[in-house]
């Protein structure tokens, strides 16, 4: 008697949207947000100003999530010490740092309008500019080291201490007095926007999300290619397309 897994379904799924599907899916979100960011509603104090969240607030969104990937995929290279989940840590902090500094320079051109500055020393700020700089430095550090596992271990390292400084980031409107607003989204009331703002501003950070993923996977796919150029180098064996492994050489026929 067949048994159907119910599981199933949800795994073919999934494949079909992170496999071949994930540049087409990305591209529809992509889309739809950019549609719904454009027919949302501008703000009542800031106008046409207030679409500058729908890039603004979804980069900062992703930045966080990239630097949790790095996290647990260092705390998973700690522990079973492969060389894949290195790869996720160092693909999804190059990630980070790209929508940090997204992040930092859409807030900037917010601020000149809102605030009157391009940058101020407000407590948001200057903790968001620090965590861009700690994760360029775990990307130099990478960069420092040679051996793999060496480079791995300090990077997993770096990556778990490094991560204090998301919430840090996260709560500084809170703990400290600041011109940034507090976290429309993630905050123990309900959140602050509604309607088809908040609509807008969820399907944006879908589409990041999406952006993202499709970063890291490919990120992650020319890491991959680049070492099995680097054994086919060492080895003098041919690289198999599309996967990191080699074939022996064939001899040439006489």
């Amino acid at each position: 008697m067949s048994t159907t897994d119910p599981a199933a379904p949800v795994r073919a799924t999934l494949r079909a949207v992170f496999g071949r599907g994930l540049p087409a899916f990305a591209a529809l979100a992509v889309a739809v947000a950019l549609t719904a960011a454009l027919a949302s509603p501008p703000d009542r104090l800031q106008g046409e100003l207030v679409r500058l969240m729908y890039v603004h607030v979804p980069a900062a969104w992703t930045a966080f999530l990239a630097y949790g990937v790095t996290l647990v995929a260092g705390l998973v290279w700690l522990w079973r010490r492969a060389a894949v989940w290195d790869r996720l840590a160092a693909a999804s902090a190059e990630a980070g740092v790209f929508f940090t500094g997204l992040a930092i320079a859409m807030g900037a051109v917010w601020g000149r309008p809102t605030w009157g500055v391009w940058w101020t020393w407000d407590a948001r700020l200057v903790t968001t500019a620090l965590l861009f700089f700690v994760y360029l430095g775990y990307l130099a550090l990478r960069r420092a080291v040679d051996d793999p596992v060496t480079r791995a271990r300090r990077s997993a390292v770096f990556g778990v201490v490094a991560f204090a400084m998301v919430p840090l980031v996260h709560f500084s409107v809170l703990w400290w007095r600041t011109l940034h607003q507090p976290p429309s989204l993630l905050r123990p009331a309900a959140p602050a926007i509604g309607g088809g703002m908040l609509t807008a501003l969820l399907l944006s950070v879908l589409a990041f999300t999406a952006l993202f993923v499709l970063i890291v996977r490919t990120r992650m796919r020319l890491t991959a290619a680049n070492a099995a150029l680097d054994v086919a180098e060492l080895t003098g064996a041919e690289p198999v397309a599309g996967d990191a492994v080699t074939a022996p050489r064939r001899e040439a026929t006489r």
